[in-house]
């Protein structure tokens, strides 16, 4: 077994010195109590690898395996119940529902070479993420030896090569097609004609049982139109009515759809496939596990943004526990998800959208319960926690929570911490075994830049942010695994308090934003209230506390990790950004952040009324700006939140820009 070579079995001293209310399955009957060890055969899934080929572009010997997982889910297995419509679906002869998926696995050719920990990404609308967002520009998780796997969840994607899929049956009532109301939104189409394709196919194309619907900005009230017809029942063509209405315009369509997709089939193909790798020897037709039966002693999770959502919702719905009752994944880590879940385990599910402040802000799957612990919501008075499910089953993984600042202000990122009670937010504690890390001044995702590529606005008022979380969360998958496989204790939780005072109401004088010339602050962020969704459109009630972070001086972030380009600043960097005029002008931003840079010296400054020391100010040369920038790299590394390799690589960024 191939040991743990940074944070691990095998750390030197040296590197150490420098360095929606659905019933939660756990609510069932008949819950098994664990059992270690694995089984002869797994009855429920048949694993086909179709192609076996050398891995391309990694020094240590891998080897890549594709193919199908064709799988059978018993609909009166008490296990199974918390998925919508699977009673509904067409069984076999059996009496089974049947799916099948794609799958991919990365795996050392000799498994003995490996360190034990099966890796299991959920796939983004299909595509794995973490080869180029934790691997980056080297081959990390392969030279620690993990295996990776990957396979298809969402069955509402469109077939493709490029992606891994999902096959899941239709449902209908008795047979007869299920038509209910569904609710599309389509943003930035423009100011002319456009064609818009449907989440559902409509039952019926009569236009007098459909409605459209157009406002500037989310919170405006909603103004019918009628200039639209049926291109088919898949597709609708809309004329855009013009002003006052500009681009940025949101238009939603109501109509009756019909042909939803068992969705929920997703979580219980995850769960299945991953219970085979670990603990069986063999499928039910015979084909041996392809990662040897007992090579996996240590099995993590991880989630990026749409995944990291399905994440959170998997464990929440208590699918970390097999169907013999044993625990799954070790530890999870849900990456840039904010307080969300996602819009999956529902009858007419749309899968991709995820609510922004402007756009698909009304979604499913954002309610609560939204932190880890068990707590009582304030509006609701329900009570309710993400591990709610896997606590009452001993199956909980080890949670590491990772978002970035835009998570706070796009995703209320601070439910996660907070109650969100609107009379006062007090911070939740967290178990011992939750981490949660908030990356400050970065954008949904990212890169490691100090500087912007190129000045493109886009539809923003400001250039996005060139930081990001990928550095920090490369050192964080290493801390997980150790965490989970040898016990060793992972840096502390730093995502910002509304006890300390690092996150605070939106307003200028409770965040105390600089008044910064050619910027505008409004406070906006994704609010969000208790929300009825048996009416289309949706009711919205009581409005939960969201808090965003406390800024310096220089408006960046006091909260969460700061990274070294906010110890020694260029510019304000934030995890907001606003529409420019003819775009919804003032609404927030997509899912990007803003870099309002410093002026050059203190004369332009003055000129420019800008509150901000200039760069002349801070730094008496190029070299005190790189060792002030290298000073706190070096700290992240001793804190665990970056790797020496990462750090380095920083600090030779800073040391190619000029300040003076």
């Amino acid at each position: 077994m191939k040991a743990r070579t940074i944070w691990g079995r095998g750390i030197s001293a040296t590197l150490l010195i420098g360095v929606p209310a659905l019933l939660p399955v756990a609510a069932h009957p008949g819950v098994i109590t664990p059992e270690a060890g694995s089984t002869d055969a797994d009855p429920h899934l048949e694993m086909v690898v179709e192609s076996r080929t050398p891995l391309e572009g990694v020094d240590s010997d891998y080897e890549r395996l594709t193919g199908h997982v064709y799988g059978e889910v018993d609909p009166d297995d008490p296990a199974n119940a918390a998925i919508v419509n699977l009673d509904k679906a067409p069984v076999n002869d059996q009496g089974m529902v049947e799916y099948s998926v794609d799958f991919e696995i990365h795996k050392p050719t000799d498994m003995s070479e490996g360190n034990g920990t099966l890796l299991y990404e959920v796939v983004n609308r299909g595509r794995p993420l973490i080869p180029a967002f934790v691997n980056g520009e080297d081959t990390l998780l392969y030279d620690e030896g993990f295996t990776l796997v990957w396979s298809g969840w969402q069955g509402d994607l469109p077939e493709s090569e490029a992606t891994l899929n999902a096959d899941f049956p239709v449902a209908t009532d008795d047979g007869e097609p299920i038509v209910d109301l569904v609710r599309d939104e389509f943003v930035d189409q423009g100011t002319g004609t456009w064609t818009g394709t449907l989440s559902y196919p409509a039952a019926s194309l009569d236009r007098e049982e459909a409605s459209l619907t157009i406002r500037e900005k989310e919170s405006d009230p909603r103004q019918p139109i009628d200039d639209w017809q049926y291109v088919n029942d898949q597709q609708i063509e809309v004329t855009h009515p013009g002003a006052p209405f500009d681009s940025g315009a949101i238009f939603e369509f109501i109509y009756p759809g019909t042909e939803p997709t068992v969705l929920g089939l997703g979580l219980l193909s995850t769960r299945d496939i991953n219970s085979f790798l670990r603990f069986a020897d063999q499928d039910k037709e015979g084909n041996p596990n392809p990662l040897g039966g007992e090579s996996i002693d240590n099995a993590v999770a991880l989630g990026v943004s749409q995944s990291g959502r399905y994440l959170r919702e998997f464990i929440y719905e208590g699918f970390n526990q097999d169907l013999d009752g044993r625990q799954i994944f070790d530890g999870a880590m849900p990456i840039i998800a904010g307080s969300r879940r996602i819009w999956l385990n529902y009858e007419f599910a749309q899968v991709g959208r995820w609510s922004k402040q402007h756009e698909e802000h009304l979604q499913r799957g954002d309610q609560f319960p939204f932190t880890y612990p068990t707590i009582q919501d304030p509006l609701t008075g329900e009570t309710d926690g993400i591990l709610q499910a896997c606590s009452a089953t001993q199956t909980c993984p080890k949670i590491m929570h990772v978002d970035g600042e835009y998570e706070v202000w796009g995703a209320r990122g601070s439910l996660v911490v907070t109650d969100g009670d609107p009379a006062g937010p007090t911070d939740v504690t967290m178990p011992d075994t939750v981490r949660l890390y908030m990356v400050a001044g970065t954008p949904h995702g990212g890169a490691n830049a100090i500087l912007p590529p190129n000045d493109d606005l886009g539809i923003c008022q400001q250039v996005n942010t060139p930081l990001g979380t990928q550095a920090v969360i490369r050192s964080l998958v290493l801390r997980l695994d150790s965490w989970t496989a040898d016990g060793v204790t992972p840096p502390a939780s730093n995502y910002g308090s509304a006890d300390a005072g690092t996150l605070v109401g939106s307003a200028q004088d409770e965040t105390r934003f600089p008044d910064i010339p050619g910027v505008t602050y409004n406070g906006l962020f994704n609010y969000l209230r208790v929300t009825d969704y048996a009416t289309t459109p949706p009711t919205e009630g009581a409005e939960y506390a969201v808090l965003v972070p406390r800024v310096d001086v220089d408006g960046n972030s006091r909260a969460g990790i700061r990274l070294p380009a906010l110890e020694a600043p260029l510019a304000t960097y934030t995890g907001w950004n606003h529409r420019s005029a003819g775009n919804a002008e003032g609404e927030l931003c997509g899912s990007l952040g803003s870099f309002i840079p410093f002026a050059a010296t203190k004369a332009e400054r003055i000129d420019n009324g800008d509150p901000r020391r200039s760069l002349e100010e801070r730094y008496s040369s190029d070299d005190r700006y790189v060792s002030r920038y290298s000073t706190w790299a070096h700290s992240l590394v001793r804190k665990g939140y970056l790797l020496p390799a990462d750090a380095q690589s920083m600090i030779e960024e800073a040391k190619g820009i000029s300040v003076r």
